[in-house]
């Protein structure tokens, strides 16, 4: 659980995105695109579930990218090559289904695009034409787009400001691309706003549409209960039944009140150790 590498990807008007390649062996060699890590950054710590961006089976090493929002993300951006994470479980949760749909679109949105980039190259191995909308506040906060250039047959970039690409949100490409073709599946990582417009967008189109929900998580097996939610009128835990899910059938409603339940403590908390 050593860390091999850090980069700061983006620090940009106080959102810093940081990349941390972590010597994992067990779980390198076992992680699916779609799947995810719980770790604690100290033996007094929270956990906290990360996608996993990259998994090397041959080297042994998986890659995390996230945004330092909070005390123990903040917490986890000090780490540095050679520091040690107290503990790691994983790859926890259902990879996402990966097969031959036909034409595909992904929509990442802020740090969310880094959770499409291995679903994005597993569903191009598998003989998808890959379209990808990506979103960001503005040019600077944009990550990983050479990275998703290199898979994609078709690439649009939105940003809220238009500083870079066409202004916008990624659902006014979705709606455009959605009116001129047919396609058979959308994917779609990042705030849960921009994933309640993508799935009412499609649902228009009468288009599968597949989300992976970032609902809160305490122990990521099940037991606690913390990460439940409502879809199509059956109650499932995101840990354990997803993080994909279908994105018509989620109660988007209810997910906003539940991710903001502890937004109180939270920023407590900073206050509490605001150099943190």
């Amino acid at each position: 659980m050593k860390i091999i590498n850090k980069k700061i990807i983006n620090d940009v008007g106080g959102v810093r995105i940081t990349q941390l390649d972590i010597e994992a062996g067990d779980i390198a060699s076992k992680a699916l695109p779609g799947q995810f890590i719980m770790l604690m950054v100290s033996e007094k710590g929270e956990r906290i579930p990360l996608t996993l961006v990259n998994a090397d089976k041959n080297k042994g090493i998986i890659s995390l990218i996230f945004q330092e929002a909070g005390f123990t993300t903040k917490s986890l951006g000090k780490l540095n090559p050679g520091d040690t994470l107290y503990s790691l479980v994983g790859p926890l949760g259902h990879p996402t289904e990966i097969k031959k749909f036909g034409k595909v679109i992904l929509v990442g949105g802020g740090v969310g695009i880094a959770e499409i980039l291995p679903v994005a190259q597993a569903l191009k191995e598998a003989g998808n034409h890959i379209t990808t909308i990506l979103g960001s506040r503005n040019k600077d906060l944009l990550i990983l787009e050479a990275e998703l250039k290199n898979t994609a047959d078709e690439i649009y970039i939105m940003t809220d400001d238009g500083s870079y690409g066409r202004k916008g949100f990624t659902t006014d490409m979705l709606k455009e691309l959605l009116s001129k073709d047919k396609y058979d599946l959308i994917y779609s990582v990042g705030p849960i706003p921009m994933m309640k417009r993508v799935a009412l967008v499609s649902k228009e189109y009468n288009t599968k549409t597949l989300v992976s929900l970032n609902a809160l998580m305490v122990d990521a097996t099940g037991m606690c209960g913390c990460c439940r939610v409502s879809v199509s009128g059956e109650v499932k835990f995101s840990c354990v039944d997803g993080p994909d899910f279908d994105g018509h059938g989620v109660d988007w409603e209810e997910l906003e009140k539940r991710n903001k339940v502890y937004s109180v403590q939270e920023k407590h908390i900073c206050n509490l150790f605001p150099g943190s």
